[in-house]
């Protein structure tokens, strides 16, 4: 049997971690203790977290000339992901993030999108082309949005389904929304595309219709603690996370679509899937960092 591909078009930053007792207010200078610097960026969170599993990976995204960007394609190359469009821009810095964790695992994250605010799907010749050879397309809000709708209208010409991961939260117009496959907002994103505020099981579910009235195929919104809300076919199901001593949260929602991905490449329900994200994101919020953290597939089985 064919081996499916996946295409992420998505961001690359560089983490530059702070553990700290509390996070600081404002004005506020909290002395903290250990300094990290990690591999980040939602979209190659994503991509390393699938290649782990044994996805076939080919990553867009955009670096800076500089140290940070080179370090990152490295670290692409060396997880098998396909770095033949990762691309140099020659006039903004790579992306970085800055991020305090506090004792309860809790963050709060400052991004400096750099190159990645410069990714244009005219950045890629033959683009309709290039989207046509892959099963699956892969996608977050930390690039331009007009390069997720061109790529989305592509891939929905092509019948090729698209999975948004609409983070950081934004509101998202009815022409992208009617071309997904698939979304996986957590509570905050579910109430900024719905305008619905998800508490619980009930609300979850109107938001999770409202979604699927805007043309979505199949609803997956995350609750944290309490797992993931699946509404598809007009059927709901919370499928509960797993319980284990967090140290770090920050990409723990990357982790769980890369891995939800690999699940669906592989021909599992959406509920198995979930399950299958559900346990990846659950080993990562145990270790610090954000790639570093993405387990690889003997861990999760």
């Amino acid at each position: 049997m064919k081996r499916k591909k996946l295409l992420v078009v998505g961001s690359v930053n560089t983490d530059m971690v702070v553990k700290s007792h509390s996070l600081p207010k404002p004005g506020e200078t909290v002395l903290g203790g250990t300094f990290f610097m990690n591999a980040g960026g939602k979209g190659a969170n994503q991509a390393v977290a699938a290649a782990r599993l044994g996805a076939d990976v080919t990553f867009i995204c955009k670096i800076g000339n500089d140290a940070f960007g080179e370090t990152s394609k490295k670290l692409f190359e060396n997880e098998g992901i396909d770095t033949s469009y990762v691309l140099v821009d020659p006039d903004n810095a790579s992306g970085v993030a800055l991020i305090t964790v506090d004792h309860n695992a809790e963050n709060c994250i400052v991004v400096a999108p750099g190159a990645n605010a410069n990714l244009h799907a005219s950045d890629v010749p033959d683009l309709p082309s290039i989207i046509e050879q892959f099963d699956y397309i892969l996608m977050q809000l930390e690039i331009p949005l007009e390069t997720i709708q061109t790529v989305a209208d592509i891939a929905y010409q092509k019948n090729i389904p698209v999975i948004l991961n609409p983070a950081p939260a934004k509101a998202l117009p009815n022409s992208l929304l009617s071309k997904l496959y698939l979304i996986t907002p957590n509570e905050t994103e579910a109430e900024i595309i719905t305008g619905i505020k998800v508490i619980d099981e009930d609300t979850a579910l109107l938001a999770a219709k409202k979604m699927h009235e805007l043309g979505v195929h199949c609803v997956i919104i995350t609750l944290g603690a309490k797992g993931a809300f699946i509404y598809k076919d007009s059927q709901s199901e919370i499928i509960p996370s797993l319980k284990v001593k967090a140290v770090d949260t920050t990409a723990a929602g990357d982790i769980f679509n890369g891995a939800l991905i690999v699940g669906l490449m592989e021909g599992r329900s959406i509920k198995e899937s979930v399950q299958f994200a559900c346990k990846a994101s659950a080993i990562s919020v145990t270790r610090m960092g954000a790639q570093s953290s993405a387990p690889y597939r003997n861990e999760i089985i």
